[in-house]
């Protein structure tokens, strides 16, 4: 709890500008002063659920909470009626808009903070700082239990390989509930540096008013955000503070990686391409700068304190170069575990700062990790192992924007674009992959369904039999 102080004392940064938005600045001695009275209507033995939005009273409202010692659930800014049930949390901190059953004890801005009127006595873990939902694409959220190690750890290590210094200017990309998006307010403000925050996406022109006129150095994105800047052809947008970008949240493919660099290189500007998981607090892996482009595709080199190692399904280490097992990683911004409801707050570390990811690798002569599938994104068809995950960028890299799902013997294929001619697709697979085109099912969608990360939402995919 007290790394979490020192990882916040703002003291040094007093006069700094800590947050900015379209019409308002906040310094630290302001985010200081005003948090410290946020954190004065909580005890440390208390649950927060945070509604989160990325405003000066979101943050203010988090770092309140963090510094209190009180417990934070942080949420989108959606339905959370069913999360209040699950959690009973004592206190809730909203946007005043939002329409909360419980008693208002402060407004602050444009938020307000309730103290809710559940009787439940339950334990909390006195190492538990926050709880933030898994990315995962499926219908019944889970949340990872982070502790202030973790958080600690991990934003030492961030800052360390990206060197952010007291004049870096980030602005928000995605949402502060997602593990990416928290990782970048958290490396900002523990740095003295700015944040500029918006709500607004990257296809508004606010979003891009707001970048040039607050001068923005940085921004981070998942591979969606990448997609996005390429249609909005972002080698032609003039950006003069941009010093860096970095791209996370899932595998960029090999072509994004290269264009990018391609990019940035001529703008003068730094392309950091990262591995992480919400299980390991943010991020695990980054790609060096002067690994480009001869390692575009790899995940690269885990951060500083952490480790990578490859196992089999026995569990034993494979040290041969490009011979494909789980990733598994080691280091202290490895998460507590998981919890369903308020029972499981009083749990303590499940995970031994040992994460197995779930995510099929390969590493190269130079210790250069490469992912190349989920392990539970594997299918049989006709007796062939299939990864879906492999499907899908072979499709990719015809040009076509899809989705791949399936079972044993039916493999589901999605695409955006009607344009394109069932047969000539199948025939074109067949011959590329092996495959009878039997198996193949093609499904026509509108768009592609993701969550306000950019992840692909594939329960909400019907294959329509």
């Amino acid at each position: 709890m007290d790394n979490i102080g020192c990882l916040f004392n703002f003291d040094n940064y007093k006069n700094n500008i800590a947050l900015i938005t379209n019409d308002r600045e906040v310094t630290y001695k302001e985010l200081d002063q005003l948090s410290y009275e946020v954190g004065m209507l909580l005890d440390n033995k208390s649950l927060v659920l945070l509604v989160c939005t990325n405003t000066i009273d979101s943050i203010i409202s988090y770092i309140g909470i963090i510094k209190s010692g009180a417990k934070c659930l942080l949420v989108a800014n959606t339905d959370i009626e069913s999360l209040l049930e699950k959690y009973k949390p004592q206190y809730v901190f909203s946007p005043i808009e939002k329409n909360i059953n419980a008693k208002v004890i402060k407004e602050f801005g444009s938020y307000i903070a309730c103290k809710t009127n559940f009787d439940v006595d339950y334990e909390i873990n006195n190492e538990l700082a926050i709880l933030l939902t898994t990315s995962g694409s499926t219908g019944s959220p889970k949340f990872v239990r982070l502790s202030y190690n973790n958080i600690v750890s991990n934003t030492t290590s961030i800052s360390e390989y990206l060197k952010i210094k007291s004049s870096d200017r980030a602005i928000t990309t995605m949402p502060m509930n997602y593990t990416y998006g928290l990782s970048i307010i958290n490396t900002h403000l523990a740095n003295g540096a700015s944040l500029i925050l918006t709500d607004e996406s990257l296809m508004s022109k606010i979003f891009w008013s707001l970048i040039k006129e607050k001068k923005a150095t940085n921004f981070g994105g998942v591979p969606y955000t990448y997609e996005m800047l390429k249609k909005l052809r972002f080698e032609r947008v003039n950006l003069p503070d941009l010093k860096y970008i970095t791209q996370a949240g899932g595998k960029l493919n090999k072509k994004l990686v290269l264009d990018f660099y391609e990019v940035c290189s001529k703008k003068n500007i730094k392309f950091y391409v990262m591995y992480g998981q919400t299980e390991a607090t943010s991020r695990m892996s980054y790609l060096p700068l002067e690994s480009l482009p001869e390692k575009a595709g790899s995940i690269g080199i885990a951060i500083p304190d952490g480790k990578f190692l490859i196992k089999d399904d026995k569990g034993c280490e494979i040290e041969d170069i490009d011979v494909r097992g789980e990733l598994v990683y080691i280091g202290n911004n490895v998460s507590y575990g998981y919890s369903q409801s308020y029972h499981d707050l009083k749990e303590g570390d499940k995970n031994y700062g040992c994460l197995h990811t779930g995510d099929l690798a390969t590493k190269d002569a130079d210790d250069y990790f490469y992912i190349v599938g989920r392990k539970n994104r594997f299918i049989k068809v006709y007796g062939n192992r299939v990864n879906l995950d492999e499907f899908e960028h072979i499709i990719t890299s015809y040009g076509y924007e899809c989705v791949c799902t399936g079972e044993d013997d039916k493999l589901n294929i999605f695409l955006t674009d009607n344009t394109i001619e069932k047969l000539f697709l199948f025939n074109k697979l067949m011959k590329d992959t092996g495959l009878n085109k039997s198996a193949f099912n093609l499904v026509y969608i509108d768009s592609i369904p993701r969550s306000d990360s950019g992840k692909i939402i594939y329960y909400k995919l019907d294959s329509g039999e």
